[in-house]
């Protein structure tokens, strides 16, 4: 869950990041980067009755996330468009199969597990033989 959380914050971050290439105009909002860190830090330590008592800082944080909403939006689109381009099959006839028909699936492999169950036991190797260490003792 933490890996799908932090996938979608890096995605949306470079969603946002992405140029919007002119297709949607960004919308004007009057307000800098820093004014929406204060707003930021304003959300952080105030997350009850927030927008009652600092109702200027909740909207302009509402403004900044429309912005953001359209920008990853837009990048969103255009990867969509650039991936459909580069990967994605003009033709259907071109991967096999008739437009409406579905693809066949490729035949089944024989197994490779061929051995059998004597063949996967160790071969015995007898009792280990018993070394003398001195040599001056009867036997």
């Amino acid at each position: 869950m933490r890996l799908l959380l932090r996938l979608g914050f890096w995605l949306t971050v470079v969603l946002v990041l992405l140029p919007s290439g002119g297709t949607q105009p960004t919308p004007a909002v009057g307000m800098s980067a820093v004014e929406a860190m204060s707003a930021a830090v304003a959300t952080v330590g105030d997350m009850r009755s927030f927008c009652e008592r600092q109702a200027g800082a909740c909207m302009t944080w509402s403004q900044a996330a429309s912005v953001i909403g359209q920008r990853a939006r837009a990048g969103a689109k255009m990867l969509s468009g650039y991936l459909n381009d580069h990967f994605a099959p003009g033709d259907p006839a071109a991967v096999g199969a008739a437009p409406g028909r579905p693809v066949p699936l490729p035949t089944a492999r024989p197994s490779q597990h061929t051995l059998l169950p004597p063949d996967l036991t160790p071969p015995w190797r007898g009792t280990p033989q018993r070394k003398d260490a001195r040599g001056d003792r009867p036997a």
